[in-house]
């Protein structure tokens, strides 16, 4: 492989995005993978089986001195190949990118963390948060934060979840609360007449969600300039659950996701979707992702961020695992890549981006350990 400064993390991003490890599949092959990497570090398997039944595992891993310092952490989990004209699973190098699925988000962010922490001295100590199922509930994240021994025993300083922003500092994002609406009918042949139509249920509630979408955008009470953009993210995905044009569909199916930083108040919003399922008469399940994470502009660990970056520290419209891994320590997110091909067909991370990262992470993490 070219570019002889990146290959270490090169061959271990490219051997993890070769392993499939979507959220709807297991994470044992993967773990394990990234477990054979990390020879002289003390390893706390937290096994965890999801709602349907696939097995996944957390990774805490420790070295140096028995508490302190820094934890970068990162998730094993990618999106699903939506889109993709070239095979996902197969890394590729070109004009100077990483291609694959999860490349940036997040094996190639992941690999070079592990390739950090590797590369600290001994007496520096140097804590892995690796977890599961970010992407879609965070339950990695919440495993660890609620059951690791190991991680109580480390004590980190600081975490820094090495999500891709380009090596700025991010500190604080937007958190979630997912609503499923569920409309049922019966299902039939359409030209029947016998069925009833789930969908006719579920549109009077989807039309209802139109002003509250505009609300968002427009009511100052909703506007944060600290975030780009400054409007709530309010995400609907509509499901026929595979029913063909001529089927009266029986199950029809709307996720809304709506995000909010630490300045909004969800209440209004919550309320306003929860009358709308009511007078509509559809099914309503709510999930709640938990506490905005945001550290002020002149917290240590930021400072210490925006000292070794060079650069302001930023908010960040999307979520990542600091929703929960802040219950451990003072979290930020800071690694390499750029989030504009994340979760596309497209999908790539630049070689350099990779290459320069573990040295810059460790340097944080020296300043992380002398903060008192």
């Amino acid at each position: 492989m070219p570019h002889d400064d990146a290959d270490p993390i090169l061959r271990l991003a490219a051997d993890l995005i070769a392993i499939d490890s979507r959220s709807s599949v297991s994470n044992l092959a993967v773990a394990e993978r990234i477990e054979s990497e990390l020879a002289g570090f003390e390893v706390e398997r937290l096994d965890w089986t999801d709602p349907n039944g696939v097995p996944k595992r957390a990774l805490v891993a420790h070295r140096g001195p028995g508490e302190g310092g820094v934890a970068f952490a990162a998730h094993m989990d990618t999106v699903p190949p939506a889109g993709w004209l070239r095979d996902p699973f197969r890394p590729v190098i070109e004009n100077g990118f990483l291609h694959g699925l999860g490349a940036v988000d997040m094996k190639g962010p992941l690999a070079a963390a592990i390739v950090a922490a590797r590369a600290a001295p001994r007496d520096l100590a140097v804590t892995l948060l690796l977890t599961f199922d970010e992407e879609t509930t965070k339950d990695g994240a919440r495993l660890i934060a609620e059951r690791s021994e190991l991680v109580r025993r480390a004590r980190p300083k600081g975490i820094v979840v090495a999500e891709p922003t380009g090596m700025r500092c991010v500190r604080g994002h937007r958190v979630h609360v997912q609503f499923t609406a569920t409309a049922r009918g019966v299902q039939a042949h359409s030209a029947s007449g016998r069925g009833e139509n789930a969908n006719l249920r579920l549109i009077p509630f989807l039309a209802e969600l139109l002003p509250i979408h505009a609300r968002l955008r427009e009511d100052p009470a909703f506007l944060d300039a600290a975030y780009d953009p400054p409007f709530c993210d309010f995400n609907i995905v509509i499901d026929n659950h595979g029913a063909a044009p001529n089927v009266a569909v029986g199950l029809a199916t709307a996720h809304v996701k709506f995000r909010y930083g630490r300045r909004t108040d969800p209440s209004p919003i919550v309320a306003a979707v929860r009358a709308a399922a009511e007078r509509a008469r559809v099914e309503l399940a709510e999930r709640w992702e938990g506490e905005p994470p945001e550290l002020p502009s002149e917290h240590p660990l930021v400072r210490a961020a925006v000292a070794e970056t060079g650069r302001d520290a930023v908010t960040a419209p999307f979520g990542t695992d600091a929703v929960h891994l802040q219950r451990i320590a003072p979290t930020i997110v800071l690694g390499p890549g750029e989030l504009m091909t994340a979760h596309t067909a497209e999908e790539r991370v630049a070689i350099a981006d990779l290459a320069a990262a573990p040295a810059l992470l460790l340097r944080l993490a020296e300043r992380v350990a002398a903060l008192p």
